[in-house]
């Protein structure tokens, strides 16, 4: 896992040799700074020897102005590669996003999957900048301050010694934990991250539904175990910290005491203790964050995994070669069947229809009859578990994925709109190579013109959050704009006028006439008076096709059809 972050941080190497160079003079400037207490004790201050105290407070001014320098060099430099390595990461992440199956997102909370966008991947960095820091400069730092502790004294440096493998072990002990504590920290925070988020956008429902206190306590709950799970992993690194400092104290006490024997017997002056005892109070901030480091490296190694989880997912299955610029619009389903999983069953049973090039279906039934699916599978949001969709006798799946789509316009029921202005939302994607012109005439076509004027900034209007500052007819209206200004052979009207009032709805329905003219026309309306003029209907019930024909043959049929027509003429 490791390994495989490090991959990138070698697109930054030069960066890195820098950030080395830098950490290394670091630890040998930490180093030279105690060796230099040596002469100022015994020559300075012990010998008052008057040629020494001359030089030793430039060398003093030069050693903290080297330490100044090299630090701002680490900083920057190790700054620049983990931001570098955030950005890396993320935008592979977003890629994914965009390219993985419509299912995998309906199989998924989105809260967890922005947390690995925002939480995760700052922990990732924060991982390799401190790996990096105390594989380098700590490790050096120690290396020098033995260094000079060997030079000083190496018995008392012997002694020292016996005290690292009780660290190394109690290290490689806590590690364990780490891991464990920080995957748990990373799902709670995508548990917060998914109620703040349905509390936002759905405030309206909390607010009339009297949602507070349930709101709250959900919040509560998952806060709670994000919080036991943080206690949890301080508690151990706390404890980690508090050992060291124990085990370390030990050896203290311990240099102490042979210092002074050392001293007794002439072996040891003034100087090279305070120098010896320096290095080894150099080394101790090291070690503590060598201790805690793995805490950072656990949290880090937990949250690439999530990451990878992501980037590891196939994207959508893309294996056509097909491209065409534009399909003559013939649609067939040959004995199409599809489930969303096996518990749920079969949504569609063996659904056998065709569509010629310009003509209009309208798709009718109950809720859950399977009308929405089966208009997701000719662009293939999903495909199909057995038979197969033609698209001008063709199968779908000897497309690729961007032709077939690049020949299908969809207006939906939940419009999807961007925190952008009207005119980039209908100008939205590939919609941008239009000319002004043309988007000024889906604009008028759709009605879009008629409320945008009204508005100060006009086109250029901001729409809010997924449009939050529209209406819902004037979102569907943008929506229908957009499918305009694409002008696809194929067309997917679903539910496309269902936000809309009477007056509006008329509007939309003559634009809607003009836009079916020469289009294959794929329509779903509960509203049978808005598919009365369809070249033919279908009624879907239970995933099968029970009726087919036109408008009046359906009704002289009196079947499920004239049955819906006539409760909806009669509520109306």
């Amino acid at each position: 896992m490791y390994g495989r972050l490090w991959r990138y941080v070698v697109p930054h190497k030069l960066v890195a040799v820098i950030a080395v160079i830098a950490m290394a003079a670091t630890a040998f400037i930490e180093a030279g700074l105690v060796y230099l207490l040596e002469p100022l004790m015994d020559e300075a201050l012990v010998a008052q020897n008057l040629e020494t105290v001359r030089w030793m407070p430039i060398a003093f001014v030069a050693i903290f102005a080297l330490r100044g320098l090299s630090g701002f060099a680490t900083e920057s430099s190790l700054g620049y590669i983990g931001r570098s390595v955030i950005s890396s990461l993320r935008r592979d992440v977003f890629r994914k996003f965009l390219t993985l199956p419509t299912r995998f997102f309906e199989e998924r909370s989105t809260g967890p999957l922005l947390s690995r966008m925002t939480y995760n991947v700052e922990m990732v960095a924060e991982s390799v900048t401190s790996v990096v820091t105390i594989a380098v400069r700590d490790i050096l730092t120690l290396f020098a301050a033995i260094g000079v502790m060997l030079l000083q004294s190496p018995k008392l440096a012997a002694f020292v010694a016996i005290v690292f493998p009780v660290v190394a072990i109690m290290v490689r002990v806590l590690g364990i934990a780490f891991r464990r504590y920080s995957g748990r920290i990373q799902d709670s925070i995508g548990e917060v991250t998914q109620v703040t988020e349905e509390a936002v956008t759905g405030n309206r429902i909390v607010k009339i539904f009297g949602g507070y206190e349930y709101e709250k306590n959900r919040l509560e709950e998952v806060d709670s175990r994000n919080k036991r799970q943080n206690l949890k992993l301080i508690r151990v690194r706390s404890m980690g910290v508090g050992i060291t400092q124990t085990i370390f104290g030990f050896g203290v006490a311990g240099v102490i005491y042979m210092a002074g024997r050392e001293s007794v017997a002439g072996n040891l002056t003034p100087g090279q203790f305070i120098s010896f005892f320096s290095a080894m109070m150099l080394m101790l901030q090291p070690v503590r964050r060598i201790t805690n480091v793995n805490a950072t490296l656990q949290r880090g190694v937990a949250a690439a995994g999530s990451l990878f989880d992501v980037i590891d997912e196939p994207d959508e299955v893309d294996n056509g070669t097909r491209t065409v610029e534009r399909a003559n619009g013939s649609v067939e389903f040959r004995n199409v069947s599809f489930a969303y999983n096996e518990e749920t069953g079969a949504v569609l049973n063996n659904i056998s229809v065709a569509v010629e090039p310009g003509e209009s279906l309208a798709i009718v039934g109950h809720s859950g009859g399977g009308k929405s699916t089966l208009v997701s599978l000719l662009p293939r949001f999903y495909d199909v578990d057995s038979g197969e969709i033609l698209l001008d006798d063709t199968p779908i799946c000897d497309y690729t994925l961007s032709s077939l789509r690049d020949n299908i316009s969809l207006v939906s029921q939940d419009v999807v709109l961007f925190n952008d202005s009207i005119l980039n939302n209908l100008a939205y994607g590939e919609l941008k190579k239009h000319s002004h012109e043309e988007l000024l005439k889906a604009a008028e076509a759709a009605h879009v013109l008629s409320f945008a004027k009204e508005l100060p900034d006009g086109l250029d209007t901001m729409v809010g959050d997924r449009g939050v500052l529209l209406s819902g007819g004037q979102r569907q209206r943008i929506a229908i704009g957009r499918a305009l200004l694409k002008n696809a052979p194929v067309l997917i009207l679903d539910e496309a006028t269902s936000s809309l009032d009477t007056k509006s709805e008329r509007r939309i329905q003559q634009a809607l006439h003009v836009l079916m003219k020469n289009r294959t026309t794929l329509v779903i309306a509960h509203r049978l008076s808005t598919v009365e003029r369809a070249d033919r209907i279908i009624v879907l019930d239970k995933g099968q096709v029970v009726e087919s024909g036109t408008h009046k043959e359906l009704l002289d049929r009196d079947g499920q059809y004239a049955a819906l027509y006539r409760m909806q003429f009669s509520e109306e």
